[in-house]
């Protein structure tokens, strides 16, 4: 494709200006179009990210009109469904922001749309282009571990609570499990190659975002802010996903796979009550199995690098529809964490064990 890539943005707020600053770094890409649903401060946006030359528009529609060759899609968790599927109906290749919706239905249709109009979707998970990611489900793949039988995953913030559409049932469906349990969903499920869920059996609360004495917004507060969960999925294979914006620990404990042959610890990096979360990078990882008779733990070597993994995943969106390659993180294997997501929600309210649909 000789021509520049001709790129809209809807939804202005502050995830759209990190948006901005990765596709300006790309010489390839123009950002032509930036709309939102309210009035005046797409055209607001334009100016304060000067770019020279971008069309406003008060709302997605007008702007899906417009010569585009892809969309970045970062409007609040419950306007996702609506902005992608229009956005995928006009023709247009989509980078949505995570989480993929407010529901498991409105997730479903998104990828059916996607598979019909054979149009590009794919999701925002940065953390995966951190090389030590990959180099983690290299070793979960490579039957190292031998037969994953087990995998724990998860993390908490001492305090880390948002507030406004984050903590509206209406508007962002789920609560921790979905704006920072996405994240170590993707990174377990990924490794293991997104093997198909059975069943979930969960508990959720929200003891801290319904105390005022935690949160200025406790009166509005809708969501769970602490969850955890076993899955069943095929093959014998269970997960243990616990996630907490808040919580009196420090930690809710490293991620790990259990094989037959070996066992695999992911420690996140950082300190500090925000450190627990796998929106970041790994801290250490190591491996444990037997050798000569003996126990043996092999600390895995990590592969050090000074990538932006904002700019890395906009830039391979980017080059994904500019060369005509397939959706790098696409929709389909998030439906699976949606439908886990999904579960974990009504197993807590349902207070049993729940099926997990997926189509197939």
């Amino acid at each position: 494709m000789s021509k520049n890539l001709r790129i809209g943005i809807i939804g202005s707020g502050g995830i759209a200006r990190a948006h901005v600053s990765a596709y300006r770094k790309l010489p390839f890409v123009e950002i032509v179009a930036v709309a939102d649903v309210i009035p005046g401060k797409a055209g607001q946006f334009v100016e304060a990210e000067q770019l020279v030359g971008a069309a406003a528009y008060d709302g997605h529609q007008k702007l899906l009109e417009q010569d585009l060759d892809g969309v970045s899609i970062c409007t609040p968790n419950v306007s996702h469904h609506v902005t992608t599927v229009d956005a995928l109906r006009a023709g247009k290749q989509v980078l949505l922001e995570k989480p993929m919706s407010v529901t498991f239905q409105e997730a479903l249709e998104m990828t059916q749309v996607a598979r019909e109009t054979g149009n590009m979707l794919t999701l925002g998970f940065q953390p995966r282009y951190d090389p030590n990611m990959k180099l983690l489900q290299d070793i979960v793949q490579s039957g190292r571990l031998g037969k994953v039988y087990y995998a724990e995953t998860g993390g908490g913030r001492r305090r880390g609570m948002p507030g406004g559409t984050f903590i509206s049932k209406k508007l962002a469906g789920a609560g921790a499990m979905a704006d920072i349990g996405c994240y170590s969903l993707d990174m377990a499920l990924n490794a293991m190659g997104y093997p198909r869920p059975l069943t979930v059996s969960a508990f959720t609360s929200n003891h801290f975002g319904r105390n005022p004495l935690y949160h200025p917004e406790a009166s509005k507060f809708e969501v769970e802010d602490f969850g955890v969960a076993m899955v069943r999925f095929e093959n014998d294979l269970v997960l243990q996903f616990k996630i907490s914006w808040a919580m009196h620990m420090d930690t809710l404990g490293a991620t790990m796979f259990l094989g037959t042959d070996a066992g695999l610890k992911v420690t996140p990096a950082g300190r500090g009550p925000w450190s627990g979360v796998w929106d970041g990078a790994i801290g250490e990882m190591s491996l444990f199995h037997d050798e000569y008779g003996g126990h043996t733990q092999t600390p895995i070597p990590l592969i050090g690098h000074k990538l932006n993994l904002f700019d890395e995943k906009v830039r391979d969106f980017a080059e994904a529809v500019r060369d005509g390659r397939p959706a790098p993180i696409p929709g389909e294997q998030i439906l699976i964490q949606q439908a886990i997501i999904d579960g974990v929600l009504r197993s807590a309210e349902a207070r049993r064990e729940v099926s997990i649909e997926l189509p197939n």
